[in-house]
C-alpha cells in the first residue's frame, strides 16, 4: 500500500468547518478554551506517578479496544491486537489497519491524535509504520510528553476518573498534596455493589467492600451503611460526581420481595431470579441517589449498552476487550419511573443520562424535561453523544434532539469517556461539530447573524456551563483522618 500523504483539505485548520461564521465561531470562541474533562477512565496512579511511555503502542494501543475491533473486522490475529507480539509489530499491525477504516471514527480520531500530539502530518500507512513507530517513541523519552504533559499540551483543566467504592484513593491523594494546576477528582462508581448476579463473585466483594469501610457486610443495612461510609470518604476526597453503567435504570415496587432475603439468599449462594435482581438494584440505586443528593453531587446514567456478548473471547480476554454493543433495551417507562420515585420527595440530585442506541435520542432528550425544576440552570442533562455514538454523526444528531426537546445553551458538553491520554482532540472534534451546526445554520438565515451572542453561548457549551454544573474545587479536598 502506498503512503497516504496529508493534503491541503484533509484536516486543515478549517477542517468540519464548511463556512465562514462556524470558522469564527471555533477559531475566535471555541479553539482556545481549557478542557473540563468530567468522565473518563484514566488510571489515576499514572497520573500521580506521571508515566513516561515506553512507546506508542503502550500509550495508543494498550487497552483500545475500538482499535482491536477494527483490528479483528481486517481478519488479523489477536497475537497481535492483545497476544505476545512485540509492541513494535502491534502498531505496524494498526498502520495497516488505519488506511482501511475510512469513515470510521477512528480515522479522524487518529490523524488529529497524530498532529496535534507529535506534529504529524502524514497519514500513518505501512509505509511509514517503522519511522513514526521510533519517531514517537522517541518523542515519548521526552519529561514534556509524561502523562501529566501531555494533559496540558490539550489545555486539561479537570479529569474524572472512576472509581469503585473500595478504592483507597491513595493516588488522588498523593497527586492533590503536590498542588498542582490540573484537578484530577474520583468519581463513585458503585456498579458492583448490586451486581448480584453471581454469588460467589458478590460474596468476593462484599469483603473488599467491607474491609474498606472497616466493618462487617452481613446484611442489606450492613452493604448500605458501608457505601455511605465510602461515601463520606470519597465526599472528602473532592469526588463529588457518581456514575453507573447500567442497560436501563431499574424500577420495582414488588411488594412480596424483600432486599435482605435476596441478599441472604445471594450470600447462600443462590442465584437471584430477574425479579428479584431488577428490585435489589432499584433499592440500592434509589437509597444511593438520596445520598448523592443530600451530598450535592452530580449523578450519571450511562445506559443501552449489550456487554459481554462473546462468550469464548470474553472469557480469553476478560471484559472490556471490545465484545460490547448497542442495546435495545426499553428505557423511558422505567427513567420516568425511577426520577419520579425519587423526585416525589425532593430528593432528585443533579442528573446526567447518556444513551447508547440513537433509536432513543428524543426519549432521552424529552425526559430530562419532565424533571427540571426550576431549582438549578439545567438540572437534568440529556449527555454528550457515548462510546458508539461519539462521532460526528452521533454528536449531531444528539445536539439536534437536545436542540428540538430542551435548551441547548444548557448542555454541559463533551467529555472522552476514555481510557487513553491521546483521546482529548475529541473535544475538539466536538467543538467543531458543534460550531458547524450553529455557524450553517446562521448562513442559511435560521439564526441570526450575531457572534458576540452566539460565540457566548458556544463558550459556555464547551466549557462554562460544565465548570458551573460540576463545581469542581480544590476546597472540597477534606481527607477523613
Amino acid at each position: 500500500m502506498t503512503q497516504l500523504i496529508q493534503n491541503s483539505q484533509f484536516l486543515s485548520d478549517d477542517f468540519l468547518l464548511k463556512n465562514k461564521f462556524s470558522q469564527r465561531l471555533f477559531h475566535g470562541y471555541a479553539k482556545d478554551l481549557p478542557i473540563i474533562d468530567y468522565h473518563n477512565h484514566l488510571p489515576p496512579a499514572e497520573i500521580a506517578t506521571n508515566r513516561k511511555f515506553e512507546n506508542i503502542s503502550a500509550l495508543w494501543l494498550a487497552g483500545d479496544h475500538y482499535k482491536w475491533r477494527a483490528m479483528r473486522t481486517l481478519g488479523i490475529d489477536e497475537y497481535y491486537i492483545t497476544g505476545n507480539a512485540s509492541d513494535a509489530e502491534k502498531f505496524d499491525k494498526w498502520a495497516y489497519t488505519l488506511p482501511y477504516a475510512l469513515r470510521n471514527p477512528l480515522f479522524h480520531w487518529s490523524a488529529l491524535e497524530m498532529k496535534r500530539y507529535f506534529g504529524i502530518t502524514d497519514l500513518l500507512s505501512p509505509t511509514n509504520s517503522s519511522k513514526i513507530y521510533y519517531t514517537t517513541s522517541e518523542i515519548l523519552q521526552e519529561e514534556s510528553f509524561r502523562t501529566r504533559g501531555l494533559l496540558e499540551r490539550m489545555k486539561v483543566e479537570v479529569v474524572g476518573t472512576t472509581d469503585d467504592p473500595t478504592d483507597d484513593l491513595s493516588h488522588h491523594l498523593a497527586y492533590r498534596k503536590e498542588g498542582l494546576s490540573m484537578g484530577m477528582y474520583p468519581t463513585f462508581r458503585p456498579d458492583k455493589a448490586f451486581a448480584i448476579g453471581h454469588p460467589q463473585n458478590y460474596k468476593n466483594y462484599l469483603l473488599t467492600l467491607g474491609s474498606a469501610a472497616g466493618m462487617e457486610i452481613s446484611s442489606f443495612d450492613t452493604l448500605m451503611e458501608a457505601l455511605y461510609k465510602r461515601i463520606d470518604f470519597f465526599h472528602s476526597m473532592g469526588c463529588r460526581v457518581a456514575d453507573h453503567g447500567l442497560e436501563r435504570l431499574s424500577f420495582s415496587r414488588d411488594s412480596h420481595l424483600a432486599t435482605d432475603r435476596i441478599f441472604q439468599n445471594t450470600l447462600a449462594g443462590n442465584p437471584p431470579t430477574a425479579t428479584e435482581q431488577e428490585f435489589f438494584t432499584f433499592q440500592v440505586l434509589t437509597l444511593l441517589s438520596k445520598q448523592y443528593h443530600a451530598k450535592g453531587w452530580v449523578q450519571q446514567f450511562h445506559l443501552g449498552a449489550l456487554r459481554n456478548t462473546n462468550e469464548r473471547m470474553a472469557l480469553r480476554l476478560g471484559a472490556d476487550t471490545g465484545f460490547d454493543s448497542i442495546g435495545d433495551f426499553d428505557q423511558a417507562k422505567s427513567l420516568a419511573s425511577f426520577f419520579n420515585e425519587l423526585d416525589k420527595t425532593d430528593q432528585l440530585a443533579k442528573t446526567v443520562i447518556y444513551n447508547l442506541n440513537p433509536r432513543d435520542n428524543e426519549v432521552f432528550a424529552s425526559m430530562i424535561g419532565n424533571f427540571n425544576d426550576g431549582s438549578i440552570k439545567g438540572k437534568m442533562q440529556y449527555g454528550s453523544g457515548w462510546w458508539y455514538l461519539d462521532q460526528k454523526d452521533g454528536m449531531e444528531k444528539q445536539l439536534n434532539a437536545l436542540s428540538n426537546l430542551g435548551l441547548l445553551s444548557c448542555f454541559i458538553g463533551m467529555l472522552t469517556d476514555s481510557r487513553s491520554f491521546l483521546s482529548f482532540p475529541r473535544h475538539e472534534y466536538f467543538r467543531r461539530v458543534l460550531c458547524q451546526l450553529i455557524g450553517q445554520e446562521v448562513e442559511q438565515g435560521e439564526l441570526p447573524w450575531d457572534e458576540q451572542w452566539l460565540g457566548k453561548i458556544i463558550q459556555d457549551i464547551c466549557y462554562y456551563n460544565a465548570k458551573t454544573y460540576f463545581n469542581f474545587s480544590p476546597q472540597n479536598f477534606s481527607p477523613i483522618s
